[in-house]
């Protein structure tokens, strides 16, 4: 397993010198949850898929997380892999921390496609998910695990398989109690980093949710394409957030139609 000297755990697949796209998953999750996503890709991209700090095979965060901290890492990442840009998919927090590299890093980032990420939530909502950051807190990640399932999969589809349920159970609850929440906490609060970006995110981008996404739902995809110049919106149907697990080609068409309509260097 290939390491970057900050302890990032990461795999590189795909054709050599081909067009880099950089994959960045979710609170909770670990680069493994792209498995239903590379193989639509690596005939003609180089996918770069990592562990955030706290995650997966990836050393504990250094200091604080925030979003900054996350750019940083990627960064540092693209650094080591000797990749000048890429286009970057990220899913959920993901999402908000790819909007924090474009901020940073505009000449690195080539396109965007933002999967199921916030936007500014309601004050209800963002009760809901403070709440859930003490829970986590106090009682680790398999405290939260059973209800995000259900907010991440559709019913039937949950009932109908178990084995990919005890899959993604796995990974939340591998993760360690301690640091669990903190990345909690940049989910919950980092959203003001990256609402009404300064500077603007100008490059093309793409932003992608299911109608059943109940906590980053097809208001708050519209207006985070609202915000970044020439976004395009994609609202699936019948899906909730784990979209890419439950159908994914409803992820990965659009997504390598995306990718083909790009003039991607490498």
């Amino acid at each position: 397993m290939p390491r970057a000297p900050d302890g990032t755990a990461y795999d590189l697949t795909g054709p050599l010198g081909a067009p880099v796209v950089v994959m960045i998953h979710g609170l909770g999750l670990s680069r493994a949850c792209w498995q239903w996503t590379t193989p639509a890709l690596t005939d003609r991209y180089c996918a770069l898929r990592y562990d955030l700090y706290g995650h997966g095979d990836s050393v504990p965060p250094p200091s604080d997380p925030n979003l900054s901290l996350f750019s940083d890492q990627l960064a540092a990442l693209l650094d080591h892999c000797d990749i000048t840009n890429a286009t970057l998919v990220g899913f959920s927090l993901g999402g908000m921390i790819v909007r924090r590299f474009a901020q940073d890093a505009p000449d690195r980032t080539t396109a965007l496609v933002i999967l199921h990420s916030p936007h500014k939530r309601s004050e209800k909502a963002q009760n809901a998910i403070l709440e859930r950051v003490v829970q986590a807190r106090q009682a680790g990640p398999q405290s939260t695990v059973e209800a995000a399932l259900d907010r991440w999969f559709t019913t039937d589809f949950k009932q109908a398989n178990p084995a990919m349920m005890d899959t993604v159970r796995g990974w939340v609850k591998a993760n360690d109690k301690a640091i669990y929440h903190t990345i909690y906490r940049v989910l919950a609060d980092g959203i003001d980093e990256i609402v009404s970006p300064d500077p603007a995110i100008t490059c093309p981008t793409l932003v992608i949710t299911g109608d059943e996404d109940f906590g980053n739902g097809p208001e708050m995809t519209h207006a985070i394409a609202a915000e970044i110049p020439g976004a395009k919106t994609l609202i699936l149907r019948g899906l909730r957030h784990m979209a890419l697990a439950e159908d994914p080609s409803a992820i990965n068409d659009p997504l390598r139609n995306f990718l083909d309509r790009q003039d991607t260097p490498t």
